[in-house]
């Protein structure tokens, strides 16, 4: 959508990024209202696992966005370019998984949908924390953040129209795929996309082509987990098939409760099989070797009194 620069806040002495949009936004009015809405309503939600946003302008005819400057990769990068890749270790990924339902959660309590959330943005910065990148789709649901919000509208895109398909193809939800009006349900369906490809290493709908690919969204369930990651955890599973349901109303209905799920795995005490990332198959093995010499042991001590009288 724009070309990203480094750029220096000469009056707060940090760095920053600055993301410079077609011309073409000034051009249309009604567009560039709605991408200074948008983009000032994403500002106000200061949250640790959304990158902030300082300011929005336009010079010379062309909008721009100045943003905080992170430096690490995308989760686009730590996964891997290729469409089958090694899968993330299962308590990285369950932090992952943690710190994005936080960031959409908090997205969602103030009206915006993303609408394009995808591997490449999401942020990993050098410290381990997670920022969800780039409302570029991102649409206002509740008019109380900005008068007269068409919802209705393509907003934020250049030369796109109501109706016209908004999203990347392998992560677009089925409503989205059929140009339907989305709510925050949308990006939940495409949250356990990203989530199935953190556990798994491989893209959830991938097709030949876009058509193919959009049509395993709409009618296929992606192959089970356990068919490329065998130590899943069960729980794992439920929760990715819950959010990829083909009916918004059979979804997980917020990333909040998403979370509440997440977090129910890693237990407060971390001492549950769960909390520790242990499959049941890896928890029925502990229990066979620590079986062996307790039978060991007993059998000994009842040889030792039936010995006695004879």
């Amino acid at each position: 959508m724009g070309e990203v620069y480094r750029a220096r806040d000469e009056k707060l002495n940090r760095d920053v990024a600055i993301k410079i949009l077609p011309a073409a936004f000034s051009e249309h009015p009604d567009r560039l209202r709605r991408f200074e809405q948008e983009a000032q309503a994403a500002g106000a939600l200061n949250h640790p696992n959304i990158l902030a946003v300082y300011d929005v302008g336009t010079h010379e005819g062309a909008p721009y966005v100045v943003s905080e400057l992170l430096e690490g990769e995308t989760l686009r990068e730590r996964l891997g370019a290729q469409a089958f890749s090694l899968p993330l270790p299962q308590r990285k990924a369950i932090d992952y998984a943690l710190q994005i339902t936080r960031g959409l959660a908090a997205a969602h309590e103030k009206g915006i949908v993303h609408r394009d959330l995808k591997p490449e943005n999401v942020f990993i910065t050098n410290d381990g924390r997670l920022k969800i990148l780039d409302f570029g789709l991102a649409k206002l649901v509740r008019p109380q953040f900005a008068s007269e919000v068409d919802t209705n509208a393509a907003t934020m895109r250049a030369h796109t129209d109501p109706g016209i398909v908004m999203g990347t193809v392998g992560y677009m939800s089925p409503e989205q795929v059929r140009a339907q009006r989305v709510d925050h349900r949308s990006d939940i369906f495409s949250f356990g996309a990203v989530l199935y490809e953190m556990f798994s290493g491989q893209r959830a709908f991938q097709g030949n082509s876009a058509v193919e690919t959009m049509n395993a969204i709409l009618k296929e369930d992606p192959p089970e987990i356990s068919a490329t990651n065998p130590n899943v955890l069960p729980a794992i599973q439920r929760i990715i098939q819950h959010c990829l349901e083909k009916s918004v109303e059979e979804r997980f209905q917020s990333a909040r409760d998403i979370g509440f799920a997440l977090e129910a795995l890693s237990g407060p005490s971390g001492t549950t099989a769960a909390a520790q990332g242990v499959t049941p198959a890896q928890s029925r093995r502990r229990w066979a070797r620590l079986l062996i010499p307790v039978t060991l042991a007993a059998l000994l001590t009842a040889g030792i009194f039936i010995g006695r009288p004879l």
